[in-house]
């Protein structure tokens, strides 16, 4: 029997991690300006671990005057969360640190943003704003559905013949579940990337729809 829930989408992960799946690891000192960039050149992100905060004195030490590197156990809650909802299936997903900076676990101390994420076997999809897209599967094979987001994170996605005007704001994302109600299950699915069917998350910008999905035997 298919399952669509979150303890289903955990379990297709860890069958994917223990086929030989690696895990990367990326460290990003904080300076306050930092970017993390994390990708995949096949497959897209499936974040595993996520810390900010400091667990060693090694890590992002270099030129730092030892009371900064003095507490290994200050990490903020929470933050693999944020981390999942932002980048979860996706092949490139770029975030400054101060989205994860909501409140400083360890005042004095130099921080660092490390993840852990896998590069999840799927099917990756950008459908621009007002077309379509067929996602299907293999006669005898279903659609399963990792992560959708509506919104713009970049100027150059969708971007032809487009004014600079519809491409400025990049910090425009809305996950979704609409398309996983919609095709998790079936063979084929027909999906529209408009704002009627996910809403607007940012007025004026030319949106696209990331889609994410793996073709699966039922079971």
């Amino acid at each position: 029997m298919l399952c669509f829930s979150l303890s289903c989408t955990l379990l297709l992960a860890v069958t994917f991690l223990t086929t030989g799946v690696s895990t990367e690891s990326v460290i990003t000192c904080d300076d306050g300006f930092s970017v993390q960039r994390l990708s995949c050149d096949a497959g897209v992100i499936s974040v595993q671990a996520a810390l900010y905060g400091r667990a060693d004195t090694e890590t992002c030490s270099e030129g730092k005057p030892p009371q900064q590197l003095s507490n290994t156990k200050c990490s903020q809650q929470g933050v693999v969360d944020v981390l999942k909802k932002r980048c979860d299936g996706k092949k490139v997903c770029e975030l400054n640190t101060k989205i994860v900076r909501t409140s400083d676990p360890c005042r004095g101390i130099f921080k660092y943003l490390e993840t852990n994420y896998t590069c999840f076997p799927a099917v990756h999809l950008v459908i621009c704003e007002h077309t379509s897209a067929l996602l299907h599967c293999d006669v005898g094979q279903v659609i399963f559905v990792y992560g959708t987001d509506y919104g713009r994170r970049d100027q150059t996605t969708c971007s032809h013949q487009r004014p600079a005007s519809q491409l400025q704001q990049i910090d425009c994302s809305s996950p979704t579940r609409k398309v996983a109600e919609s095709c998790n299950g079936k063979n084929s699915c027909i999906i529209r990337a408009s704002n009627s069917v996910f809403g607007d998350p940012c007025v004026g910008t030319y949106k696209y729809l990331e889609v994410a999905y793996s073709c699966q035997y039922p079971v």
